[in-house]
């Protein structure tokens, strides 16, 4: 027999076993299809920014949330000639949050320099592997000690 808990806001719900032995009876809420944030692009019909929209990549939220929403803001909104060319401060403001959260928001050159670190990483531990002996001479070498045919039909070595 389930027993439920009371605890400020939260109903705490203990099931034993055989409530969970019997399928449930609980009934899904049908999808509004009128959502207006329900699977719909970054901007949604009526002009609005879907802050939800997974192809924000969470930038809308976290530490520097706030600042990446005024930003964004004022540059989806910008009437001027050049887009966004009135948002300089809101974007320096973004990026000096982004900046003092380095864990959370590496810099892209960073990624390739990390990225790039482990190319190197593995392709040293490729090239320790390779057994030493007749084989170790560099292909370079190998290929000039090949006898070459001569254009004009001499042999030379």
């Amino acid at each position: 027999m389930s027993s439920v808990r009371e605890e400020g806001k939260d109903r705490i719900i203990f099931v034993t076993k055989e409530d969970h032995a019997t399928p449930s009876s609980a009934e899904l809420v049908e999808e509004d299809p009128d959502d207006p944030y329900e699977e719909r692009g970054l901007i949604l019909p009526g002009g609005e920014i879907n802050w939800n929209c997974p192809c924000l990549g969470g930038m809308a939220s976290g530490p520097c949330g706030t600042g990446f929403k005024d930003a964004f803001s004022c540059f989806h909104y910008s009437k001027e000639e050049v887009k966004g060319s009135e948002c300089l401060e809101q974007f320096s403001a973004m990026q000096e949050c982004l900046q003092r959260y380095p864990e959370l928001y590496p810099q892209e050159d960073e990624k390739v320099k990390e990225q790039s670190s482990e190319t190197k990483r593995t392709s040293q531990d490729s090239a320790s592997a390779e057994p030493s002996g007749a084989n170790s001479t560099p292909a370079a070498k190998r290929d000039s000690d090949t006898t070459q045919p001569d254009p004009e039909g001499s042999v030379h070595s």
